[in-house]
């Protein structure tokens, strides 16, 4: 019988992280759910991991190999850091405030953008947004460094408020209009980097962010209907007071903690799956003075949140870092096959720091198709039938002690064990029905119980409800 604390826990820390093993979900169970939550909003309370760790094993970091060092040194922390809903808010607004390399081609720089969502990803959404619209990697990936006042480039402008802030509607109504795009567009001229950005051998060159007043266009502009000499931060505090601005948050945050919605170019005419949450998050937002941790605390600790359980495609990157963390591989060390772990959400559809356009990834049930779903049954399959790793033997253990088990009680022991998982009735019978061709499982035969719960974990791995987080 599952323990329900275990199982909401491991519910938290799918969505509010990247998963746990068996043991540290009970000992986080033990702790309380509303202690654990506060634990995950309040980072700073949890030891930061060992930031010399990836400068020591790759010397490249600041130069041209920058890019794998930073997607690996990326998943590492996501496997080991104990402060797991900073990283996986390092990921949210990732997939929101989307650069990738193609373009930017370099890692420093992208590295440094992943590191500003990990540092601000929790705090104000208005601070948040100024950082974004200095930094320099956006700055390139969207071109605003080739906007001037007698040749304005609209794109940054106009993806900050459909992708990054207001969305296109709402309630079926649009939200801004061509010339609030063009007036936001013509505020954000002067925002530029320096130094130009030549490629180098070894590396570009480090960027920063630099204002040219004599390239900014100081008319009058008339954004979202006020009137002025607008600049871009301007722009920003406008933006961040719309009710729009609040909706369009809100719904990121259900969409990716809670359940899957429609994509987000059908938000307009499509209305919240959950009016009732996605209202008091829209409340939290202006009650906190836009702060993201109040909004997040509000959500984990809604019913709505502690009942949505696998109501989510996992994302690659869960998929990859949630078996891991269950396994025990690469926890607790840097070693050799890291960056052979770190491209398997590539192969999986997700390019880390690469998203495939400046939409971000479609979610969802879009992350299944033929092939990327054999990617993932075969990344998961192979670690979780892997008996010698510790977390696969912990688990191995835990059901041993139960004694001998019956082959309906082994699947359900098993897939205790694999995340407390909720099984249809379909696949619990396929899974008994293979049980049942060896009979009672005896813990007394040490080899046989380890080989035949290894070959159940993976065939837990390759059944639909392991591919929902």
């Amino acid at each position: 019988m599952t323990d329900q604390n275990v199982a909401l826990m491991a519910h938290l820390m799918r969505r509010a992280g990247f998963g746990a093993s068996r043991a540290e979900l009970e000992d986080l169970a033990a702790q309380g759910y509303d202690s654990v939550v506060e634990g995950l909003l309040t980072p700073e309370s949890q030891p930061n991991i060992d930031e010399d760790l990836m400068m020591r094993y790759f010397p490249s970091f600041h130069q041209a190999a920058a890019i794998e060092v930073n997607i690996q040194n990326w998943v590492y922390r996501m496997i080991n850091t104990p402060r797991q809903l900073q990283e996986k808010m390092a990921l949210f607004w990732h997939m929101i405030f989307c650069a990738g390399h193609s373009k930017i081609d370099s890692g420093w720089e992208m590295g440094r953008m992943i590191g500003m969502f990990r540092e601000h990803g929790m705090g104000n959404f208005r601070d948040l947004l100024m950082l974004l619209s200095t930094s320099p990697a956006m700055m390139y990936y969207l071109d605003n460094t080739e906007s001037h006042k007698v040749a304005v480039n609209e794109n940054y402008g106009r993806e900050l408020l459909e992708l990054f802030s207001m969305g296109v509607g709402k309630d079926e109504a649009f939200n801004y209009s061509e010339d609030d795009v063009k007036a936001c567009a013509r505020a954000f001229t002067g925002w530029n980097v320096a130094p130009p950005y030549p490629p180098f051998p070894y590396g570009r060159s480090p960027w920063e962010f630099r204002y040219d007043p004599a390239d900014h266009d100081e008319s009058d502009k008339t954004f979202l209907g006020q009137t002025g000499n607008w600049n871009g931060e301007d722009i920003v505090n406008m933006v961040v007071e719309q009710s729009a601005t609040a909706r369009f948050i809100a719904r990121h945050l259900y969409n990716f903690f809670v359940a899957d919605e429609v994509p987000v170019p059908s938000w307009r005419q499509t209305p919240p799956k959950d009016p009732e949450l996605i209202g008091r998050l829209e409340q939290s937002y202006y009650d906190s003075g836009y702060d993201i941790s109040a909004m997040l605390r509000v959500l984990l600790t809604s019913d709505n949140f502690k009942n949505a359980r696998f109501t989510k495609v996992k994302n690659p990157t869960e998929v990859v870092v949630g078996t891991l963390r269950m396994v025990g591989e690469h926890r607790g060390e840097l070693k050799p096959g890291l960056f052979e772990l770190s491209q398997y959400p590539r192969y999986m559809g997700m390019d880390l720091m690469n998203p495939p356009t400046v939409e971000g990834w479609h979610t969802g049930h879009e992350w299944i198709d033929s092939g990327t779903l054999v990617e993932r049954i075969n990344f998961a399959a192979d670690f979780l039938g892997k008996t010698d790793l510790p977390g696969v033997q912990d688990m191995v253990e835990r059901l041993r002690a139960q004694g001998d088990l019956a082959p309906e009680q082994f699947v359900e022991a098993c897939a205790d064990m694999v995340g407390c998982l909720n099984m249809s009735d379909e696949t619990r019978s396929q899974l008994v029905a293979h049980a049942q061709k060896g009979g009672t499982v005896s813990s007394a035969n040490q080899g046989d119980f380890t080989s035949r719960s290894g070959e159940m974990f993976q065939m837990i791995a390759a059944t639909a409800e392991y591919q929902l987080g």
